[in-house]
């Protein structure tokens, strides 16, 4: 083992991956200060300002998803046996001690490197059903860290899965320490809007009219929506139709303090976003993405089931999707109580401690110590 470890993230490319890596990172900068810490993957310069902001170095590497047609399947071996390659090469030259996966396609090349290195390995799982790459990666990594207790159900006993909980960004945790788990105030309430980084064209296309045919229920509520980049001026000029005062942004940049300030939300359901409502308490309509639906509708159910939030799944509407916000959304605008209820059922599904938790997971792998399970 180096005299100064050296700790790989690979992987990013959407947030749900990225973030949980950024919050693990500045945990290990604090438990282990000599270790040098360096992000690899996609290269996207969204990713790498993001990387850079949080203070950590980062070095590209090709990959690719799942092939969706044969003129992509050319690519996807292309860029994975490059990536592989070129991560292999990173590894040895840059003496890195471990390799901790984000999860999804981007972090496949160089979790096999590693593996093939014989180096420390782990890989983050943010759904309750785990992705292709973790299934096909579990067998040979150090260790799983999973995010929901139902993914062990996925796998044989033999793959190494510690249940840490998703992590989440810093500012995520600063604010639940500081958090008095505060009853719904009787003033101004503040009703969110997020489709994710990327925003979310069918909830962008709807709400609006859906928060027109609830004016009744809407006085006393602040509207905020994230649009989501490119569809910032057609999410306004669609408010401004339906005669709707809401506050559009493209992106919230600083979303933590916005949350705990919330009173409810309406999103999609990726495990970092479920992890950061659960942190934050606030009650939640979940309207799974339906691209991914066989990994956020397992999601959403068991936040569902814990009485949490309420759910729209898209593609099993009878009606519009306008008309299924209406109806989800009514009953909560007009019952505190409910939200109250909700928002103290969301606070009890929060892991504040999963980034320490894979960061416990990170320096057992290091220095030899046995990995536990996490309860």
């Amino acid at each position: 083992m180096p005299r100064q470890p050296h700790i790989v993230f690979a992987g990013g490319g959407a947030t749900g991956f990225l973030h949980p890596g950024l919050a693990v990172a500045a945990h290990v900068r604090e438990r282990i200060p000599d270790a040098q810490i360096t992000f690899i993957g996609g290269g996207r310069s969204l990713d790498q300002h993001v990387i850079r902001a949080a203070g950590f170095h980062h070095s590209p590497v090709p990959s690719q998803p799942a092939p969706q047609s044969a003129l992509h399947a050319v690519r996807f071996v292309t860029d994975n046996v490059a990536g592989y390659w070129a991560a292999r090469w990173f590894l040895k030259e840059k003496d890195v001690s471990a390799v901790v996966g984000l999860g999804g396609a981007s972090c496949a090349p160089a979790v096999r490197a590693a593996v093939a290195r014989g180096l420390p390995t782990l890989v983050l799982e943010q759904n309750v059903v785990p992705g292709r790459v973790t299934r096909w990666l579990a067998q040979s990594v150090t260790a799983v860290c999973a995010g929901f207790h139902e993914t062990r159900s996925y796998f044989p006993a033999s793959v190494p899965l510690v249940v840490t909980g998703n992590p989440v960004r810093p500012a995520f945790e600063q604010l639940a320490r500081n958090d008095t788990s505060r009853p719904i105030e009787h003033g101004e309430k503040r009703l969110v809007i997020i489709g994710g980084a990327g925003g979310s064209r069918s909830l962008n296309e709807n709400i609006p009219g859906a928060l027109a045919r609830l004016r009744n229920q809407l006085v006393g509520w602040q509207i905020v929506h994230q649009s989501g980049e490119g569809q910032l001026q057609r999410t306004v000029a669609q408010y401004r139709a339906a005669g709707v005062e809401a506050f559009v942004v493209a992106f919230i940049d600083e979303v933590a303090p916005v949350l705990f300030a919330s009173d409810l939300v309406v999103c999609r359901s990726g495990g970092t976003t479920l992890a950061e409502l659960a942190l934050a308490g606030v009650p939640a309509v979940l309207v799974p993405y339906p691209p991914v639906m066989d990994y956020h509708l397992p999601n959403a159910e068991t936040f569902v089931a814990a009485g949490a939030a309420s759910l729209i799944d898209e593609t099993d509407l009878v009606g519009t999707l306008e008309d299924a916000l209406v109806e989800h959304l009514r009953p909560l605008l007009s019952d505190e109580h409910r939200l109250h209820t909700m928002a103290t059922n969301m606070r009890r599904m929060a892991r504040p401690d999963a980034a320490a938790n894979v960061t416990d997971v990170v320096h057992d792998m290091l220095f030899g110590k046995s990995i536990r399970l996490v309860a």
